[in-house]
């Protein structure tokens, strides 16, 4: 199948495209056919000539604007089938009669182009040279050989070679035409996957969110509840009970908000850290430190967000599976990185036998600001969390 088989709107915008590039053959059209009207008009030609060649030629343009120029725009092959054989049969007795209007086919020879492929627009081409071979050959009146071989470079030379590179800009502007669609295709599939890819990280971002605040609320609260019905005066866990509600509440609110965690408003990283650590130590019971080595120096917000979270799931890892007595938890800051380490002498586990999901949510977020999470322990021997994440500063956060 070659380039003018193929059907589909890249192919008519290709030619819709070359065709608006090659306007130069419109210019060559209406002189190819008004020159020879006025040169015949100013001649001493017969009146039957004049009427012919103005009446013939002089409806070329019309013709084109009305019906041609339409039908090759919108690649209607049927409509232009006709307008060409309109050409023809408006040529023919032009070509017969006057000698001159050879000069015509210069104008006319394109349009077959326009309209058809090359081996049907040759058949065209050679059907508007038909006339004035046809005058020479067998009507005489023309002694000089000049005006044959003038139709004979029309037909071999001019309609071929015009043809061909007729041909190669149809392809071009068909592939240049097909490529945009590509792209423009492939864009739309970029779009759609980006999106998809945001929604689906969105997602894992609040199941994340949820684990690390909402979820470890719950747990609280109702591990207190418990304690509290276990005691004769309730009225402390009911208390931490009703604080930690609050702390939830806050934190639901900052979520939907998408505004910074509960902890950290308002207060340092090392407050924060401090504060959950004193949090677990009063409703538990254990014996939970916090330590600062090093100089403390603000980090930036998305830094800050994954040590608070880290240290958020180690304290509720401590709280729902270690059976601990004490916990330790420590920030390092150092030059270029800070470490963050959670240490519990509970009953331990194997880190590598599995991780849940908590500590899978914690590396990932770890990685993501270009850190590293290290699970140490073993059964009967306490679990230690360390983070170490690069120390960005504050002022170069995002």
């Amino acid at each position: 199948m070659t380039y003018a088989d193929r059907p589909g709107p890249v192919l008519g915008r290709a030619r819709i495209h070359a065709w608006q590039s090659l306007r130069v053959w419109e210019v060559l059209l209406a002189a190819g056919t008004l020159a020879p009207v006025a040169s015949t008009l100013f001649s001493e030609a017969p009146p039957r000539e004049k009427a012919i060649v103005t009446g013939c030629l002089g409806a070329v343009l019309p013709l084109y604007f009305l019906f041609g120029r339409p039908a090759i725009l919108s690649e209607d092959r049927r409509r232009g089938a006709v307008y060409i054989a309109a050409l023809v049969l408006l040529f023919l007795p032009v070509g017969l009669t006057a000698p001159h209007t050879t000069f015509a086919l210069f104008g006319l020879c394109p349009q077959c182009f326009m309209v058809f492929p090359v081996r049907r627009a040759m058949v065209a081409v050679i059907a508007l040279n038909l006339p004035p071979a046809i005058r020479y050959m067998f009507l005489g009146g023309d002694t000089e050989p000049f005006n044959f071989l003038m139709v004979v470079t029309i037909i071999l030379f001019f309609s071929a070679v015009f043809g061909v590179w007729m041909e190669r800009i149809m392809r071009q502007s068909e592939e240049r035409a097909a490529l945009i669609q590509e792209l423009e295709s492939s864009r739309a599939e970029v779009a759609r996957l980006s999106a998809e890819r945001g929604a689906q990280a969105e997602r894992e971002r609040l199941a994340g969110e949820i684990h690390d605040t909402l979820a470890q609320g719950f747990t609280s609260i109702i591990m207190l509840i418990q304690a509290a019905q276990a005691q004769p005066d309730p009225s402390r866990h009911l208390e931490l009970a009703v604080r930690t509600a609050r702390e939830n509440l806050a934190e639901a609110r900052l979520l939907v908000t998408t505004l910074s965690p509960a902890p950290l408003d308002g207060s340092s990283l090392d407050e924060a850290l401090r504060r959950l650590t004193r949090r677990l130590g009063e409703e538990t019971g254990l014996a939970a430190g916090f330590e600062i080595s090093g100089e403390s120096r603000p980090l930036s917000p998305p830094v800050e967000v994954v040590l608070l979270r880290a240290a958020q799931e180690g304290l509720a890892n401590v709280r729902k599976h270690a059976g601990a007595g004490t916990v330790a938890v420590s920030i390092a800051y150092r030059d270029g990185s800070v470490r963050l380490e959670v240490r519990d002498d509970g009953r331990g586990f194997d880190p590598a036998g599995g991780q849940g999901y908590g500590l899978r949510g914690m590396r990932a977020r770890v990685e993501q600001v270009g850190g590293v999470l290290r699970v140490t322990g073993a059964p009967g021997a306490g679990t230690c969390l360390e983070i170490t994440v690069p120390a960005e500063p504050a002022e170069r956060g995002v």
